[in-house]
Formats: C-alpha cells, structure tokens, sequence
C-alpha cells in the first residue's frame, strides 16, 4: 500500500476504491465541489487523503459517507477496494415505485388470453 504518512489524490482514491468507474468521473464530481473532506467542501482533484479522513459525496440517489482505512495502489477487484474504506451510513435498500402491476385477467376487462377466449364458446361470424 501507500505511504500513509504521504497521502494519495482523492480523485485517484475514489477511483481505486471503485465508487466511479474511470478517473475522470471521480476527476470532474470533484470539480464541482459535490465532495467533502471531514465536512469542509473541495473542489480540487489533487487534494490529498490520508487514513481517517471522512468522505460525504452524492452517488447516485443517495448521500455517501465513507471513512479512509487504507490507501490503495491500484484499482483491485471489488473485495481489495471495500478494504480501502469503512462505510459510516450504509444506503437504505430502494423501493420499488416502478413496479408494473400484472395484465388483468378476462372478466370483461382486458384481452382475454387463448384460453379463456375457447371457455367463451364458438361465435359464428353471423351471430350478431
């Protein structure tokens, strides 16, 4: 690992601990000042991290905190990268609001299915 002593960029760290998919995402939500550093905002990508600084960044749909316990010096496979931080408040599980509700069966509502449309009997073409 790392120099702890030396620190790493917190673009890079965000990187290797896989909360973005390339450098330049971690790069420009830095940038922007959406990421805080022991809640004091940041807006430059080569401020250094060091073990026990506190990360507050947006991800999605939720509001990330994330302690630093290790440095990393790459971007490993995702159980070398959940090594890198402990998370302070887990994402709550979403809700599912767009669930599609099922077709209605056939009781005069709907498209009937091939079955229920045989239970209905033969309709002559005449039988107005």
């Amino acid at each position: 690992m790392v120099d702890a002593a030396k620190g790493l960029r917190i673009d890079k760290w965000l990187w290797y601990a896989r909360f973005f998919k390339t450098r330049g995402l971690a790069t420009d939500v830095v940038k922007q000042g959406k990421v805080r550093v022991d809640g004091v905002p940041v807006s430059k990508p080569a401020r250094e991290v060091k073990p026990g600084m506190v990360l507050t960044f947006a991800q999605g749909d939720n509001v990330r905190v994330i302690k630093i316990v290790e440095l990393g010096t790459r971007r490993g496979p995702a159980p070398e990268a959940q090594a890198l931080y402990k998370d302070q408040d887990p994402p709550k599980p979403k809700e599912k609001a767009n669930t599609v509700a099922p077709n209605p069966r056939y009781e005069g509502k709907g498209r009937p299915t091939k079955k229920d449309r045989r239970n209905l009997g033969p309709k002559s073409f005449f039988d107005a």
